[in-house]
């Protein structure tokens, strides 16, 4: 592999854990900092987040700048999205509510070209901020430097395990826990860590190493991401931008109470 500065994907490949910052809130200079400050990754939040395709674009080389590897989360079945974001400069995309083969299918044939996918040519600023002189490198170094993770979150996905993470151009299978609780209950419970999600959580897991790919999930605090890193999770999104900030200003509130 050797597109410049891309790193994500060799280190999931070599069996190396990486911790991303999870970004919900639409501002590059807060995705640069949440790198800088030292996470391997940062994911960009496009599902449920703030983010458009205007800010996406600031946004991926803001991470970039901040010495991190970009990551998007693209809306329920945007494919489109997904093309758009690696052209910009994405080193992963995270795609919700993979429930079947052909879901995953079609995620991996806009995220791979040919003969893997069917994602239509026109990296110029990915190659631009990768220092790609020669954008035939790109082509050729694409598909292995792009991690596709398809995201386990109801029922549907979990019958169908096998076959999403056996389809070619899917990368690894990433663990959404707060919807899968919600569908494991029938509606009832939104509980990220109840018995039922750890059950399918190691599920998740020894279905992706035993198809050589690459296990993921959200984790809620730090110390969550530290205990599923145990349990062979390799790609671990870490909170939110929203929740470090209100846990910031907790702790400062917390002290200045207190004198």
């Amino acid at each position: 592999m050797t597109i410049p500065t891309f790193n994500l994907a060799r280190a999931l490949r070599a069996g190396e854990t990486v911790f991303s910052g999870w970004c919900s809130l639409p501002y590059p200079i807060v995705a640069e900092i949440i790198g800088r400050e030292g996470f391997a990754a940062v994911t960009l939040e496009a599902q449920h987040g703030l983010w458009d395709v205007n800010a996406l674009l600031t946004g991926v080389a803001a991470v970039r700048q901040g010495g991190a590897a970009p990551v998007v989360r693209v809306p329920v079945a945007d494919f489109a999205l997904v093309s758009r974001a690696l052209d910009f400069g994405a080193e992963g995309i995270i795609a919700p509510m993979i429930n079947t083969a052909a879901d995953a299918r079609a995620f991996a044939a806009a995220a791979k070209y040919p003969p893997i996918g069917e994602r239509s040519w026109g990296p110029h600023r990915v190659t631009s901020l990768a220092g790609l002189t020669d954008q035939s490198v790109y082509l050729r170094e694409a598909n292995d430097n792009v991690i596709t993770l398809a995201m386990i979150e109801t029922r549907t996905a979990l019958g169908n395990l096998e076959a999403i993470v056996d389809t070619p151009g899917i990368d690894g299978l990433f663990l959404g826990p707060s919807d899968l609780s919600i569908a494991l209950s029938d509606g009832k419970s939104l509980d990220p860590l109840s018995k039922d999600v750890e059950r399918e959580l190691d599920r998740i897991v020894a279905a992706s190493q035993k198809a050589g790919k690459i296990p993921g999930a959200f984790c809620h605090t730090a110390e969550r991401a530290a205990a599923l890193e145990k349990r062979g999770m390799r790609f671990l999104a870490v909170m939110s931008d929203l929740a470090m900030l209100r846990a910031g200003i907790a702790a400062a509130l917390k002290v200045l109470k207190g004198s």
